[in-house]
């Protein structure tokens, strides 16, 4: 190893302990700090995560990665330290741009935004959160401005989120999908409906604690390398490859969203645990393409998840775990957990109405980044695309815009990654079964792990050293496409409701 490259590899090592503080900050705010904690962590988070950006972007590491550029340095480096000097490089020239008086403004707005969305939320409240958003967009217009001056803004925003994606490629698949969605959901929505009213109980909160770990266990996490926590919104943390964090929302009017929450993160966790340790503490070592990191949660959620077949090894422990579900058959639970509504809440979604609850999103981000819509006018146009997409309208801001965080942290460009994900999961779905068989006797069999060892070698050991494209060539040898997810959908939902 050249003195060039140890001095890199001290450099991350520093900066992976500032992102960790930054991290567990973070995780704290979320789940366990008491209401009169906020101020100090707020300060501590703009704190680190300032100093991390300093470090970042220092003249010390800009000359060191320039070195390791030079043609006697770079011949020396295997491909893994190549995409890593790069990619590096790529982030510390755009980093480079932006002031640092503007980074730290943008990470105190972010922490008193997701402050006041919570307060927003619980008070169904819009009139808290809008003066933050309303920053947030400005300052994110103007940090964009610094870091993309060569792009349209939201392109630069789905590119932070999906490398290589934009809103053509977008507007293609989600317009394939689109077109075939909207009269399935009506021909569905239209049909005999099942009859849910046993599923109407109040659901002990212990047990759905019990049962999340049942199905992390049985889905493949690993305990040695992770932990669980409880948040208003679910989300998956990684501190590093060894210590992975996901969260969960317990409800007792519902003990079934829990348990698909719970999937949902344990499939993000278990990418983040299965990247190659080789890659660990580098910019390579997770997957930071969220369209493919959202694929493996929603495939585990959905495509395994709410296949009756997965459930059939462990629907008796499950039953045993959760007693309310004692005298419902397990083919009644699947036909509940495919039961097809227009709902409010993403989260709680079925796949289906799902894709056209993040179809909203991305028309509301173009509205806003491209078309000037004002902040005051967001809970208006949210509610006419919710009556024109699932004919219902939320009955006040809780249920309607304020029901996500991701605005509240500035993430906007986040929401396509997640329809992308069910995109590309079809295209899995296709690639696996070519490989492995039929997904369902699988499941049926309890042997989730061959699944599960199949994403590992084709798409989690890789972390981020293939981008998008490259992952959906490599794996699914073709271009993105709907029409997999729209075969997969067809074919499951005509069963479900005889159409």
């Amino acid at each position: 190893m050249s003195d060039r490259l140890a001095k890199l590899k001290e450099t991350l090592a520093q900066l992976n302990r500032l992102y960790m503080i930054s991290e567990l900050l973070y995780w704290d705010m979320r789940t366990i700090m008491p209401e009169g904690g906020f101020e100090g962590h707020a300060e501590a988070t703009e704190h680190y995560q300032t100093e991390a950006f300093r470090i970042s972007t220092s003249d010390e590491l800009y000359e060191l990665l320039q070195e390791l550029s030079a043609p006697e340095e770079w011949e020396q480096l295997d491909d893994d330290w190549r995409f890593i000097v790069k990619t590096m490089r790529e982030e510390q020239e755009r980093d480079r741009r932006i002031p640092e008086e503007l980074f730290s403004r943008m990470v105190a707005a972010q922490t008193a935004s997701e402050r006041a969305w919570e307060e927003a939320k619980k008070n169904s409240d819009y009139s808290i959160f809008a003066p933050h958003l309303e920053k947030l967009i400005a300052l994110t217009r103007e940090v964009k401005s610094y870091t993309h001056p060569e792009l349209e803004i939201y392109d630069a925003l789905l590119d932070d989120y999906e490398k290589g994606m934009d809103s053509a490629t977008i507007d293609r698949v989600f317009g394939e999908l689109k077109e075939g969605l909207v009269p399935l959901v009506h021909s569905i929505l239209a049909a005999e409906q099942p009859d849910d009213t046993k599923f109407r109980v109040t659901y002990d909160l212990d047990a759905q604690r019990k049962v999340q770990k049942l199905l992390l266990t049985y889905i493949g996490f690993d305990w040695s390398k992770g932990t669980v926590g409880e948040s208003e919104h679910p989300f998956t943390l990684d501190l590093s490859a060894t210590d992975v964090r996901v969260t969960n929302h317990f409800r007792e009017d519902n003990a079934i969203d829990p348990m698909f929450s719970a999937i949902h993160e344990g499939g993000h966790a278990i990418f983040e645990q299965n990247v190659a340790p080789k890659l660990a503490g580098t910019v390579a070592g997770g997957c930071r393409y969220l369209g493919i990191h959202e694929s493996q949660s929603r495939f585990f959620e959905n495509i395994l998840g709410r296949n009756i077949n997965f459930w059939r090894p462990i629907y008796a422990d499950v039953q045993k775990l959760q007693p309310e579900l004692a005298d419902i058959s397990l083919e009644e639970f699947a036909r509940e957990i495919n039961h097809v509504r227009a709902s409010m809440i993403r989260t709680a979604a079925d796949e289906v109405t799902y894709c056209l609850h993040v179809i909203l999103r991305y028309e509301v981000e173009k509205a806003i980044f491209r078309e000037g819509v004002s902040v005051a006018e967001l809970p208006a146009l949210w509610n006419r695309k919710m009556e024109e997409y699932l004919g219902v309208v939320p009955a006040n801001d809780a249920e309607g815009i304020l029901q996500d965080m991701h605005w509240s942290d500035g993430s906007f460009g986040y929401f396509p990654t997640y329809l992308l994900g069910s995109i590309y999961d079809g295209m899995f779905l296709e690639a696996m079964e070519a490989e492995l068989g039929s997904v369902d006797e699988l499941l049926a069999a309890g042997r989730i792990g061959e699944i599960r060892g199949w994403l590992n070698r084709n798409i989690h050991q890789y972390g981020s050293t293939r981008r998008p494209k490259e992952v959906l060539r490599e794996v699914c040898g073709r271009e993105a496409t709907a029409e997999p997810l729209l075969r997969y959908f067809r074919e499951k939902y005509k069963k479900y409701y005889n159409l």
